[in-house]
């Protein structure tokens, strides 16, 4: 008996430390090496402050901002420990309703007559943190009007964060909103006298 035990427990101390701690703290170094910041959750820090992730979409309410796809991850939305869509179909009353009432306070809030899917459904994730580039441009008069500047001002800032697809092939173009916004509050800092 004891001829089958010993080895099989020497097995499983190998790979124990082999696949258990040796693999992993390899993968981590070479990620740490390679790949910092993405291997660190890609966060974004201004002032030292991290605010939050390109990976991760967050809320924003202000009118002075973009506003994000809407979430169903967790009770008041983009919450990563509960990521998921909201699983509801194309017939379901409550989404129809739902988005119903969405688009109509895009419709009065940026005075616009069509808005885009993405700025009323929610991602699989519940966490994109990404609008198309259509539903940003829907968004620049009001950011324009609540910052006191032109909407051309806004737009070239919202131009510049127009991501392409992945490898030219894969997705769609999307304009990262977390990064939008900070580089409109640094091209537009609080307290700007009105435009003329």
């Amino acid at each position: 008996m004891l001829a089958l035990v010993r080895p099989a427990l020497a097995s499983m101390g190998l790979f124990t430390v082999l696949l258990g701690l040796a693999y992993p703290l390899a993968i981590t170094g070479v990620a740490q090496g390679a790949f910092p910041h993405q291997a660190n959750g890609s966060v974004i820090r201004v002032g030292g402050k991290v605010v939050g992730s390109e990976l991760i979409g967050q809320s924003f309410a202000q009118p002075q901002y973009l506003h994000s796809r809407p979430s169903a991850a967790g009770s008041n939305g983009y919450d990563a420990s509960a990521s998921s869509g909201s699983n509801l179909g194309p017939l379901n009353a409550d989404l129809a309703k739902r988005i119903g009432e969405g688009a109509a306070a895009i419709r009065q809030e940026d005075d616009v007559t069509v808005v885009p899917a993405d700025a009323v459904t929610t991602s699989g994730s519940g966490l994109d943190p990404h609008i198309s580039p259509e539903n940003a441009k829907m968004q620049v008069a009001r950011i324009a009007a609540a910052r006191r500047v032109s909407a051309a001002q806004v737009k070239a800032v919202v131009d510049r964060h127009v991501e392409d697809r992945t490898l030219g092939i894969l997705g769609q173009p999307r304009v990262n909103v977390l990064e939008t916004n900070l580089a409109l509050d640094a091209a537009f800092p609080k307290g700007r006298p009105p435009a003329r």
